[in-house]
């Protein structure tokens, strides 16, 4: 049976067989490592990372007795759950991520440090809602979104792509429709990495989002 470890864009863990192109954490353990089930808890710090699923050939026992590893089907993902790269194993993602997140938000990029981004994603990402930790949405208009943001119109969860919104799905994207050209809709990407997409960071696709705007 499948561990409840795969993250949704709405931030939620749901239980399902496919894993994803990367793995991340939010700064600790959130699982019962004997029954291998969750706890109530969905964080322990504000440091919630994306990582590569193979780095320097180290070996986990997955909901072990270390932190709570998670997967997501791809970065785009990963960033509306309000995770950022990780500076250890994406280095390169992670600076990169870093200029565009201070250049999109106005920010002197040889001052800020990664506590600071984290201080400021968790202040977007995540609110109290009847007592667990549900995403917070924020408003725009879908023409300003860049591509990699996720949105959810109630029904359907959307990744912004070209001229088309695709249909989020555990294992991967689906045919959706044409972009409107104008309309206010609910965003789960946070509003600071709306800001570094806009800026040029550009994150990881699933593969099948491709064949889905060529």
């Amino acid at each position: 049976m499948p561990l409840q470890n795969r993250v949704t864009p709405q931030g939620d863990f749901i239980a399902v067989e496919v894993r994803g192109l990367f793995m991340g954490n939010r700064g600790g353990r959130l699982h019962d490592p004997v029954a291998r089930t969750l706890g109530r808890r969905r964080m322990v710090s504000r440091r919630w990372i994306t990582c590569v699923l193979d780095f320097k050939g180290r070996r986990r026992e997955v909901w072990g007795r270390s932190y709570t590893e998670l997967f997501f089907l791809d970065e785009v993902t990963a960033l509306a759950a309000g995770h950022r790269p990780c500076v250890e194993c994406r280095r390169a993602a992670a600076n990169a991520f870093r200029s565009a997140y201070c250049e999109g938000n106005g920010l002197a990029a040889a001052t800020i440090s990664f506590d600071e981004i984290d201080r400021r994603l968790h202040a977007e990402r995540a609110e109290r809602r009847e007592g667990h930790l549900a995403a917070r949405r924020h408003e725009a208009d879908i023409a300003s979104l860049p591509d990699g943001a996720i949105i959810d119109d109630g029904e359907q969860t959307l990744a912004v792509r070209g001229g088309k919104l695709l249909v989020w799905t555990p294992s991967g994207y689906a045919a959706g429709r044409v972009r409107a050209q104008r309309g206010t809709v609910s965003v789960l990407t946070p509003p600071s990495t709306i800001a570094a997409l806009v800026a040029g960071y550009r994150p990881v696709w699933h593969p099948t989002a491709a064949g889905l705007t060529a």
